[in-house]
């Protein structure tokens, strides 16, 4: 684990050699993350796991980040594979040529929900910022409570009060109602 941190520092201060070596290092745990979002996407979607990676990567790449450690590292990236699928969704997909008879609805209400939500997300941060790194890891990433506690390293209790809280906020804020 030391050798990521010290990669990724390496990288923010402009080692383009150690973005090479530290790529293959984190490529399993990014497509894991990545496999979590796209299990909250619609049926065929046009991105695939790798491409979703690889966006998300790219929009890394093009910022200037002072790298503390891999946790950091892995929340970024899931804020960027994040923005990735919001972006698709506001921009819808394009046409491809299918099989009329292996032709599938495409279900526009998952990607509607993806930008309400990016958008209560984006105002819940301004709020609370670990309430909405929470939900972010538990809904986006899929990590546990326990996971979530640690890289956090906050109470477990912390993590379940912040998360019933962002849960009732998100809510209200999506719906427009009143719990």
């Amino acid at each position: 684990m030391h050798e990521i941190t010290e990669l990724l520092k390496a990288w923010g201060k402009g080692d383009k050699a150690a973005l090479d070596t530290l790529v293959p290092l984190v490529d399993e745990e990014l497509r894991k993350i990545a496999r979590k979002y796209m299990r909250n996407e619609r049926a065929g979607h046009i991105l695939q796991t790798t491409a979703l990676v690889h966006e998300a990567l790219i929009k890394l790449i093009r910022e200037n980040v002072s790298w503390e450690n891999r946790k950091q590292f892995y929340a970024l990236v899931a804020k960027r594979m994040r923005q990735v699928l919001v972006d698709y969704a506001r921009r819808g997909t394009k046409a491809e040529h299918i099989d009329v008879t292996d032709a599938t609805l495409p279900d526009e209400t998952k990607s509607e929900e993806l930008i309400l939500l990016d958008e209560a997300l984006t105002k819940l941060v301004k709020i609370d910022e670990r309430k909405a790194t929470i939900v972010e890891y538990r809904y986006f990433i899929g990590l546990t409570t326990s996971e979530i506690a640690k890289l956090l390293d906050v109470s477990t209790k912390t993590v379940e009060r912040d998360w019933d809280f962002a849960r009732s906020w998100l809510k209200r804020e999506i719906t427009g109602l009143d719990k």
